[in-house]
C-alpha cells in the first residue's frame, strides 16, 4: 500500500549524481552485484526476521520516472540531459534473489542480491533499505512478542504511534511474525489482515453512566463484544459489563484492561468474573506492552494482548541496521571481480554470496554464506553439508515472481516464519541479551 503511484523519488540525490557521472564516463551499464545485509543484529536480538519482501517487489515495479518526477529533477538543474533521458526510460531489467519473507536471518545473511547494470541497481538502494530496515525491525520485535505470548494471540494496535503509511507496513510485518490482527483498517483492505477494535474510554465518557455506555455497545455489537472496564472503577466496571450482557440474555465475550498493575488486575478480574458465573468471558490486556511485559504476564489469566507503540517502533530498535553494498562488478574482459569496502569499522566482504542453513539434530546449527560466481557450485556445496538453500528468485530479467507478493503470500510468510523460528535452538527464544542464535560462517569456493 502506498499513497504514491511512483516510488522513483524515494531515493537519495547521490544515487542520481552517481548515475550522472557514470553515464558520462561510460561505466553506468557495467554489470554489477549489490547485496543487502546486516553486519550485526541490534543489541539483545538473537535473530532477525525478514519482512517487507512483497513491498519491495511493489516498489521495484513502481520505480518509474513519470513526467512529474522528471519535471522536478529538471528544476534542480543538477543532472545532465543524458541522465534525465536515461531515467525517463528506466525499467529494472535485472535479477533479484533473496531470503523468502518470514525467514529468520543472522549477521552477514544476504537478504537481497541485486544483479543488474550499475545504474539500474544503485538507484534502488534507498527504497530497498527503507522498506526492509523498517519491516524487518518490526517483525523481529513482533516475533519476540509472539514467542513470549506462548500461543496467546497478539494484536497490533500501534497506528497512532507511527507514520500513517508506516502503520500499515508495521501491521503487515507484525502479522508475518505471528500477530493475529491489527486495528488499522487500511491493513485490512490492502493485505486482508483481520481488523480488530471495539471502543475507547471516550465512548464510555460520552454517556451519563457506564451502564448506559455498555448497553449501547452491546445493542450494536452484540454480547460477544469486548467491554473496556477500567474507565472509572475496575471492579464496578466488570460487574456492570457482565450485567449488561445478561440484560439481553447473553454472555459477555471479553473485558479489556488498559491501566494499572495488569498482572494483579488480571488475577482479581478473573476471580471476579468466575464468581459472577462469567467463566467464558475472556480478558484482554493493553497498555504499552512489550515482549518483557508479555512474558511477565505469562502466568496471569490473560487471553490476548494488544500491543501498540513497542511493536511499531521495533521495541527499542526501529531499524534493522541493514546496508546495501556493491560486492562485485564485471570487467571489460567479461570476468567478475569481487569488490569491497575496507574502512576499519565498516568492512564488507567482496564477491556474490549464496546462503544455506545447516540443520543438525532437528535444530539450525550454522548459517553458511559462501562467495562464488557459480550458483550450481554453491548448491552442491550446501548439499554436501546438509544445508538448506535460503535464497529464492524474486525478480528474473525484470519480471517479478508473483508467488512472493500475490494472494496467499502473507499467510505463506507467516507459516514460513513459524517453521523457521521453531527450527532455531532454544537460546534463540531467550529475551535476555546474548550471542546470536547460530553463527554465520563465511567461506569462498
Amino acid at each position: 500500500m502506498s499513497l504514491r503511484s511512483s516510488t522513483a523519488l524515494l531515493t537519495d540525490m547521490y544515487e542520481l549524481t552517481m548515475i550522472d557521472a557514470a553515464l558520462a564516463s561510460g561505466h553506468a551499464m557495467r554489470p554489477a552485484v549489490f547485496e543487502l545485509f546486516g553486519r550485526r543484529l541490534p543489541a539483545a536480538r538473537r535473530y532477525g526476521v525478514v519482512a517487507g519482501i512483497a513491498r519491495v517487489l511493489d516498489a521495484v515495479e513502481a520505480f518509474r520516472f513519470s513526467d512529474d518526477e522528471l519535471t522536478y529533477l529538471r528544476s534542480l538543474d543538477t543532472l545532465s540531459d543524458e541522465t534525465i533521458d536515461y531515467l525517463a526510460s528506466y525499467r529494472f531489467s535485472g535479477d533479484i534473489t533473496g531470503y523468502a519473507e518470514g525467514e529468520c536471518y543472522f549477521p552477514g545473511s544476504p537478504l537481497l542480491t541485486v544483479t543488474a547494470p550499475f545504474a539500474e541497481g544503485v538507484v534502488l538502494e534507498t527504497v530497498l533499505l527503507s522498506i526492509l530496515n523498517h519491516d524487518c525491525a518490526v517483525a523481529s520485535a513482533a516475533s519476540r512478542m509472539t514467542s513470549a505470548a506462548h500461543g496467546r494471540p497478539c494484536l497490533e494496535m500501534g497506528a497512532r504511534r507511527t507514520h500513517e503509511e508506516g502503520a500499515v507496513a508495521a501491521a503487515r510485518a507484525a502479522v508475518v511474525a505471528g500477530f493475529a490482527g491489527s486495528s488499522i483498517l487500511e491493513a485490512g483492505r490492502s493485505y486482508g489482515i483481520h481488523t480488530i477494535g471495539t471502543a475507547a474510554h471516550s465512548f464510555t465518557l460520552l454517556y451519563d453512566s457506564e451502564d448506559e455506555a455498555f448497553d449501547a455497545q452491546i445493542a450494536r455489537l452484540g454480547t460477544g463484544t469486548t467491554l473496556l472496564v477500567d474507565t472509572y472503577d475496575t471492579p464496578r466496571g466488570v460487574e456492570r459489563a457482565v450485567a449488561a450482557a445478561r440484560r439481553v440474555g447473553g454472555k459477555l465475550g471479553a473485558v479489556r484492561l488498559d491501566s494499572g498493575d495488569l498482572i494483579a488486575q488480571a488475577f482479581t478480574v478473573r476471580q471476579q468474573l468466575d464468581d459472577l458465573g462469567a467463566h467464558d468471558t475472556k480478558i484482554t490486556v493493553t497498555s504499552d506492552l512489550d515482549e518483557y511485559a508479555i512474558a511477565a504476564l505469562g502466568a496471569a489469566p490473560v487471553d490476548s494482548y494488544g500491543v501498540g507503540t513497542k511493536v511499531v517502533t521495533g521495541s527499542g530498535h526501529p531499524t534493522a541496521e541493514l546496508v546495501y553494498k556493491l560486492v562485485a562488478r564485471q570487467g571489460d574482459d567479461g570476468q567478475w571481480a569481487p569488490v569491497a569496502k575496507k574502512s576499519s569499522s565498516k568492512t564488507s566482504i567482496g564477491g556474490r554470496k549464496f546462503a544455506g542453513r545447516v540443520v543438525a539434530e532437528g535444530h539450525a546449527a550454522v548459517e553458511l554464506v559462501v562467495a562464488t560466481n557459480d550458483e550450481d557450485a554453491a548448491l552442491r556445496y550446501f548439499a554436501s553439508r546438509g544445508a538448506r538453500p535460503l535464497q529464492v528468485p524474486l525478480v528474473t530479467n525484470g519480471e517479478i515472481n508473483e508467488e512472493h507478493r500475490g494472494d496467499g503470500s502473507l499467510e505463506a510468510a507467516r507459516e514460513r516464519h513459524e517453521a523457521s523460528r521453531a527450527e532455531l535452538p532454544y537460546q534463540a527464544w531467550r529475551l535476555s541479551e546474548g550471542e546470536v542464535a547460530i553463527p554465520t560462517v563465511m567461506e569462498e569456493l
